[in-house]
């Protein structure tokens, strides 16, 4: 996959998945992105499709991470004031799809991410919310592991 940038939120410290601790970080930071509708804010959106980003891994999935949502933009496009930007590098990325109900398929495909990949770079992994994802109850997301 070719490199591409992301305008959007990123968490202001990092979450872990210990103790459910990154369900409630992850949560909180997509509800300010709906609430307070920042998708409407990133400029020259190349579609709809949301990213949600894990990414500066302190070590494997139970170690610290950060975590990014955004749309993409072309790569000259300007940050505006109160955004952020992630440039998501050109890498080999293995793609899974979590279906079902939201967001218990998107858990239940990490699990089994977590339990079945033995080669993960722990570099930037992301998952793509599009139009088949706007039904909650039978959702289609994909995820990509670098």
């Amino acid at each position: 996959m070719n490199s591409f940038k992301l305008i959007g939120l990123k968490l202001p410290h990092k979450t872990t998945n210990k103790d459910g601790k990154s369900a409630i970080d992850c949560g909180n930071l997509w509800q300010k992105f709906e609430t307070q509708n920042f998708k409407d804010q990133i400029p020259d959106k190349i579609n709809n499709n949301i990213y949600a980003v894990y990414f500066d891994y302190v070590g494997d999935y139970n170690a610290p991470f950060s975590y990014f949502i955004g749309c993409k933009v072309p790569m000259k496009t300007p940050t505006p004031e109160g955004l952020d930007y992630l440039l998501i590098p050109s890498k080999n990325y293995k793609k899974f799809t979590a279906k079902g109900v939201m967001p218990q398929c998107i858990s239940n495909a990490w699990k089994h991410i977590w339990d079945t990949v033995t080669e993960r770079a722990y570099l930037y992994d992301f998952e793509v919310y599009d139009e088949r994802s706007s039904d909650w109850n039978n959702a289609e997301i994909d995820i990509f592991i670098s």
